[in-house]
């Protein structure tokens, strides 16, 4: 017996098929796309019934974010955002910025004055010193908060944390500690500031698990906010957990039929040395892969090469940073990387690599050519993720490469008037971000938001890359500029790609999941600047369908 078929009229469908990019109704049938086209079209179509629900709204594929870190969901759950801008949280609040460092303090000094246990570590989240010109939250700032609890504020970058005069003394950080990253004022003295995993590693055990800490609860409310975005499927990109049963099965006893995005899961590789640990690895991850499902996918790895640009741990590139300040920080060694990449790479496993500066993605090429040249492996899509100063040579030699790209458009709008003023300079910044370079060098690209760096939200990912607006109103390199069309395929069918996902999501096609995101506007017919608010009804997911909250309470 033929099952059911549901026809969803709307205002407009936006398919990403090139052989029928728009339609005015969807129809489904036991969680995929039957077809697509007019109401008189699909009518056709045995045991058709038409549901009304969709039908002044707008449907496009739904969203696909190929960067984002699952552990952001808890990061609402006992920890103090501070950052700069707004954020939504996934229930739907806003938590308002704090743009100043005083109004840092105030939101810090209110928390500690709430908590009962005067030992209890207190944690923040979102901050960065560089939005501000003539103070910093520091070593000394953080002690007016508290003189006997530990405390901890992360910067948004998630590469920079500092801590008080508790914290160092209770991690027995001290003048004798000769780690790399450990901050110091111009007089020698510790100013609480720890930069890249080495240095932030010796706080870990004080304040239990990392920032990113993942549970049944973060992962659900990661769900939740991705439903809130319109998002139906999203990575996890860096987990710790895949190599236990017990961490695998926080994933596989959560993401369940009722979970409403598809997740994708990158163990996150480094750390590994040059010894047999690699191909170990890799052999458990090519294991681990047949443990996913429609749901749940598994047996991706995410390395890191270097650090954060606005942090100045990224890796540049002559002529390095604006102000001459001595070039970022590696988190592996380019031996160690070379041979985390082979073995995952020999085992089959998609890659996506953390590369910020221009260097770090000419480490990613030349890994890349020597690794094909010795295992050479057709379509195998590893990725730059991030991807921000490479250059147009380096894009070039991507696509030669069969390398993809995932853009971080958001920093155009978050560190963008700071990348031109402070960083990099006005000629460097306003390349940045070149998704336009990359289209043309014919590199694959998608945008990503990285939450928690930046907020969940591919709608101002795409306004981010169409205008390439900084808050002071600057347009930060014209010519790189997409078109909506270009953002949009982005953020559905060009990241499914780049996780080999591109078969089963991210376009509107007879035969795929059912997976929609429902808007209240159209992205082609508003300003491009106004995209990011185009208001997200729900989702759809293998046909059913979610609300998005948008409580509108404001927090903090």
């Amino acid at each position: 017996m033929t099952s059911e078929t549901i026809i969803y009229p709307a205002k407009i469908v936006r398919t990403m098929d090139p052989s029928r990019p728009t339609a005015t109704a969807v129809a489904v049938r036991d969680g995929l796309i039957r077809a697509v086209g007019s109401i008189a079209e699909l009518s056709a179509y045995p045991n058709a019934v038409i549901d009304e629900r969709y039908a002044e709204l707008v449907i496009v594929p739904g969203f696909v974010e190929a960067h984002a870190h699952a552990g952001s969901g808890g990061m609402w759950e006992g920890q103090i955002y501070v950052g700069y801008f707004d954020r939504t949280d996934p229930d739907g609040n806003l938590w308002p910025g704090c743009t100043s460092t005083e109004a840092i303090l105030d939101r810090l000094r209110e928390a500690e004055a709430a908590m009962v246990d005067p030992l209890n570590p207190l944690r923040a989240w979102g901050m960065d010193n560089i939005y501000f010109q003539a103070t910093s939250i520091l070593l000394n700032e953080l002690d007016t908060v508290s003189s006997t609890r530990p405390i901890q504020v992360n910067h948004a970058n998630g590469h920079v944390t500092v801590v008080n005069s508790v914290a160092l003394a209770k991690a027995g950080i001290d003048a004798s500690t000769t780690t790399e990253g450990v901050g110091k004022y111009a007089d020698g003295t510790l100013n609480g500031e720890l930069r890249e995993l080495a240095a932030m590693g010796l706080v870990q055990e004080l304040f239990g698990e990392g920032l990113l800490a993942l549970s049944p609860t973060s992962l659900r409310n990661f769900a939740r906010d991705a439903v809130n975005q319109g998002v139906t499927t999203i990575t996890d990109l860096g987990t710790m957990g895949l190599l236990s049963k017990e961490g695998r099965a926080t994933y596989v006893d959560t993401v369940d039929e009722d979970f409403p995005v598809r997740l994708n899961v990158f163990q996150f590789g480094m750390g590994l040395g040059t010894g047999s640990l690699p191909e170990a690895t890799a052999q458990t991850l090519a294991t681990v892969k047949a443990l996913g499902h429609e749901k749940l996918h598994f047996g991706n790895v995410k390395l890191m090469l270097d650090g954060s640009i606005q942090g100045f741990t990224a890796r540049l590139l002559a002529p390095g940073y604006l102000g001459d300040q001595p070039n970022g920080m590696w988190n592996t060694t380019p031996e160690e990387f070379e041979a985390a990449f082979s073995a995952f790479h020999r085992h089959g496993l998609l890659i996506h690599v953390h590369c910020n500066g221009d260097e770090a993605s000419e480490l990613f090429l030349d890994t890349l050519e020597s690794v094909l040249t010795k295992y050479p492996r057709p379509d195998h899509r590893h990725t730059m993720t991030h991807s921000q100063l490479t250059t147009q040579a380096q894009y070039r030699r991507a696509a030669a490469l069969g390398a993809c790209a995932n853009i971080f458009s958001n920093h155009l709008w978050y560190w963008g008037d700071q990348h031109a003023d402070k960083i990099l300079g006005w000629d460097r910044a306003s390349r940045m971000n070149a998704t336009r370079s990359a289209l043309s060098a014919g590199v694959p690209i998608s945008l990503h938001c990285d939450t928690p760096v930046t907020e969940l939200s591919p709608l101002k990912s795409m306004k981010h890359a169409m205008t390439r607006l900084t808050p002071t109103g600057r347009i930060l390199g014209e010519y790189e500029r997409l078109t909506v069309e270009e953002a949009l395929h982005a953020v559905t069918l060009g990241a499914a790609y780049m996780l080999k996902m591109d078969g089963k999501i991210g376009s509107i096609e007879a035969g795929k999941h059912a997976d929609l995101a429902i808007l209240e506007q159209d992205p082609y017919t508003v300003a491009a600047q106004d995209v990011g608010t185009i208001r997200v009804i729900g989702t759809m997911l293998g046909g059913c369908h979610h609300e998005a909250q948008h409580a509108g309470q404001v927090r903090g």
